[in-house]
Order: C-alpha cells, then sequence, then structure tokens
C-alpha cells in the first residue's frame, strides 16, 4: 500500500480534506491516502476529529497513530464505526482545530524554551494548552518569573516560524542541530525536517508549529521540578 500523504507537514493551518479509504482494519482503524491529520509522536498527541462518509455518516476519531510501518496513519474510530468503511471509499476529515491550534502554541513555546534554557533535552510532552521539557542541567537554581519574562520576549518578537528539509548527511554533519538526548530524529527517508524560527531557533522536528511566534499570546512557567540528580521538568501553560 502507498504512504499516507502528510498534508499538515505542507499546511499545519489546514482543517479538512476529502480523501479515499485505502484500508480498513479489523480493530478500528481507517488507513487513508491523505490526512491533515497529525499522528501521536514527538511527544505531541495524535489529532481529533471527525471522519465523515459519502452518506453522510460522522463518526469521532479518538486517536490518529502511525501504522506498524511509519509510512501510513491510521484513524483510530473503534471496531463498530470502522464497519461502515470500505477501501475505495471517498470521505472527508475535519479536525478538533481549537485543540490542535492549541497544541501548535504549545509546541512552538517549547522550542522557545530550548532556547532560553540551553540545555540538553532529555524528554518533554504537549498538552491542550501546557507542555513540558525535560533539561540535563547540572546547577538548579531556575526562576520561574525570569525564565517567562525571557520566553514571554521571544514570543513578542513576532519572530517568522519556517520548516525546510536537509539531507541525513547534512544533519550528521551538523549534529549540534539535535537538541533531544534520548530521541533522535528519524533516518531512513534520506531527509530530515528542521523548524527553523528566524533569528531565533533552528532543529529537527516533525511537528506542527505556528506561523509566527506572535500567535502563541502570553506563556508561564508553572512548574520547576527535580526528576534526578541532574534533570529539572519546566513546566508551561498559555495564558489564554
Amino acid at each position: 500500500m502507498s504512504a499516507t500523504d502528510l498534508l499538515f507537514r505542507d499546511d499545519a493551518y489546514a482543517q479538512s480534506c476529502r480523501s479515499k479509504v485505502v484500508a480498513v482494519m479489523s480493530e478500528g482503524g481507517v488507513i487513508l491516502d491523505r490526512t491533515v491529520f497529525y499522528a501521536q509522536g514527538g511527544g505531541q498527541p495524535g489529532d481529533v476529529g471527525t471522519i465523515r462518509t459519502s452518506g453522510g455518516k460522522e463518526f469521532s476519531m479518538s486517536n490518529t497513530v502511525y501504522g506498524a510501518d511509519r509510512s501510513q496513519i491510521v484513524h483510530l474510530v473503534g471496531p463498530e464505526a470502522a464497519a461502515h468503511f470500505s477501501v475505495g471509499d471517498e470521505v472527508e476529515l475535519k479536525l478538533d482545530w481549537e485543540r490542535r491550534f492549541k497544541r501548535m502554541r504549545v509546541h512552538t513555546a517549547l522550542h522557545l524554551l530550548s532556547v532560553v534554557l540551553p540545555y540538553p533535552v532529555t524528554g518533554g510532552s504537549i498538552g491542550d494548552g501546557d507542555g513540558r521539557l525535560d533539561f540535563d542541567i547540572p546547577d538548579a537554581g531556575l526562576d520561574k518569573a525570569e525564565i517567562s519574562e525571557k520566553l514571554n520576549a521571544l514570543i513578542a518578537q513576532d519572530a517568522p516560524v519556517s520548516d525546510r528539509w536537509i539531507t541525513d548527511e547534512e544533519l550528521d554533519a551538523n549534529p549540534g542541530l539535535v537538541k533531544t538526548m534520548s530521541v533522535q530524529p528519524p533516518r531512513g527517508s534520506g531527509r530530515v525536517r528542521l523548524v527553523e524560527i528566524e533569528g531565533i531557533d533552528l532543529q529537527p522536528c516533525g511537528g506542527t508549529h505556528v506561523r509566527r511566534t506572535g500567535e502563541i499570546g502570553e506563556v508561564a512557567i508553572t512548574d520547576i521540578e527535580k526528576k534526578g540528580e541532574q534533570n529539572r521538568r519546566v513546566r508551561l501553560s498559555l495564558a489564554g
């Protein structure tokens, strides 16, 4: 089967699309030829929303995940709903946009947090309006108010956010682009996607982001936890 066309990679603001069913899984998943739904990965949850059949029946999706070979995306609707789909059917997808946009804002804010705190990243996750990064920091003494101030100053620059692709070899020649210690960018396709916040940050990332940092809005550092001898978990939240 052919790979799913990842429309969210070209336009993270696309909220709906028409697609064709290429496979139906007995476990309750529907694989499509194209999608605007981000599949769970990289600390970002999978998108949710609805899928409508050509006959007008609409079903909710509980999650979006990668298939076994990661070239296809599975839209989870449950076994009962999946029985209403057949290979070749034309369907319409519609994102839960409010939830996705919050995740885009948080994800971009976490990129900025990795600039404010220029330490190796050991983990992270994105929620619906909040998120966190774990840092390998030898010395504590982090101040929530100070980090919040620096973070909001970067957001206020309203810097453009864009992406481009480089080869695996180019990434190997620039190992400093990779900030994460535990998760490395996916290899094997021959290219790696870079997300750039103009004049501020450049790093490999497959997630969805806002077009400009000003769209993030004000954020606050809500907690700093000690998770090990040198590990600090820094949590942020959107103000609105």
